[in-house]
């Protein structure tokens, strides 16, 4: 979809130099508080303050020339169910919650979510005490209609998938976010908040008992300040401040399609069961609700925090990862999954028979190279890859510093829940 809807124009305030930092003209904007990034989870967050303080003056600052152009618009589309994530945790508590005010929130706005299903299929003994992990996971967690199959039913649900069990999720539901975040960003507008976009914050600095926030174009000063930047929270985190020792170490996803003479191969969602040392879900098999059908991702070190190519190189940026001392820790314990995750980036071959795990009939004619997509992934300083989302909130500032997949399907409920921490530390009435 064509992000049309989310394109809103840069300020005009004029400055004296750029490169100073020097503006002059009116006196910046003032606000109660300033939201840093336009994607869903900025745009959420910002529909969750307006519903909790009516009057609060809001503006989000986007970098980009459109809202909602990164992780937002660079996803399978799914609105995840919930069955993966340890109970007790935020992602499951919001992940089940988000799926539900999601699927509500669509309905109210006229956004199809079709509910066509989603099996994770155990393809190998060595995966069926995982498999079992997860349908226990998926019952705690109130997974709604969850279940264990065997091979026969499996067939009646996905004919061409193979598995010596798996487990069916059939309410789980797929969507198109950015039409999500274009229904959000209009009711958002029609609230009064400001939204600005090719406005990348550069500094961040207390002026008395306001924070100013200095882009390309002007300086806005706030009250309070949310942090939802993906890619760059931690970079944000920094600038506000923050304690934070963790840094977004990005991961490229890489897609394929499946040929539209073999859609009929898949009716719904395929999952293998995921590593259980690997926050990632494996290569799988997605119908979107345009009628493709998608192949992937994998999940390969991208050398730019916006590097959708493997080509595209940010030098500050590679750099940055590969001085950081967490990301060597994480090559340790990671190397082997690591370079097979590059080797099959490299092979179409190779992607090809991960996928025929799932589905044997699959032949690497029946696959065409799709997009990509970057996951801001938060590594601590001892390598482990952060499994939940993190949440810091401090005297005058909420940051979003780990919010990876599923993100997107808890916006909502990440939205109210960063809202109550905001009127909790902020005070806002």
């Amino acid at each position: 979809m064509a992000l049309k809807n989310l394109d809103y124009p840069r300020p005009r305030w004029r400055h004296k130099s750029r490169a100073r930092g020097i503006y002059y003209g009116a006196v910046p904007d003032q606000y109660d508080v300033a939201i840093i990034g336009g994607g869903i989870l900025g745009l959420a967050t910002a529909r969750a303050l307006m519903e909790r303080t009516p009057r609060a003056r809001i503006v989000i600052l986007e970098k980009e020339t459109k809202l909602a152009t990164h992780q937002t618009g660079h996803n399978s589309g799914v609105i995840h169910s919930g069955i993966y994530y340890r109970p007790g945790s935020y992602k499951a508590r919001l992940c089940v919650e988000g799926a539900r005010l999601m699927v509500e929130f669509c309905a109210n706005h006229g956004i199809r979510t079709p509910r066509i299903g989603k099996v994770i299929v155990a393809t190998e003994p060595a995966e069926l005490p995982r498999l079992d992990t997860l349908y226990q996971r998926g019952i705690a967690n109130g997974v709604p209609g969850v279940r264990m199959i065997e091979p026969d039913e499996l067939r009646e649900i996905e004919p061409h998938a193979k598995a010596l069990k798996a487990i069916h999720s059939p309410n789980t539901a797929i969507v198109d976010y950015g039409e999500v975040a274009a229904a959000m960003a209009q009711e958002l507008q029609g609230r009064g908040v400001t939204m600005t976009t090719g406005a990348e914050v550069r500094s961040i600095s207390r002026v008395g008992r306001e924070l100013e926030l200095r882009t390309a174009w002007a300086g806005v000063r706030a009250r309070h300040l949310v942090n939802c930047a993906g890619l760059y929270s931690d970079v944000v985190a920094r600038m506000a401040g923050a304690p934070t020792d963790v840094r977004i170490i990005p991961f490229r996803g890489e897609y394929y399609f499946i040929k539209p003479e073999k859609h009929d191969l898949v009716r719904g969602l395929i999952y293998p069961v995921p590593d259980p040392e690997f926050p990632f879900l494996g290569v799988h098999l997605t119908r979107t609700v345009h009628g493709e059908v998608e192949a992937g991702p994998n999940a390969v070190l991208a050398f730019a925090r916006e590097g959708y190519r493997f080509g595209h190189v940010k030098p500050v940026e590679l750099v940055g990862t590969l001085t950081y001392r967490g990301f060597w820790q994480m090559a340790r314990k990671y190397w082997r999954t690591g370079s097979y995750e590059m080797y099959r980036s490299l092979s179409k071959r190779a992607f090809v028979r991960a996928l025929q795990r799932l589905l044997p009939v699959l032949g690497e004619d029946d696959v065409t190279v799709g997009g990509a997509g970057v996951r801001a992934q938060a590594v601590s300083p001892d390598g482990s890859l952060v499994d939940d989302f993190r949440i810091v909130a401090t005297e005058d500032a909420v940051h979003v510093l780990n919010a990876p997949s599923p993100a997107a399907t808890a916006s909502i409920a990440i939205g109210r829940h960063v809202a109550d921490l905001a009127a909790e530390k902020f005070a806002l009435t």
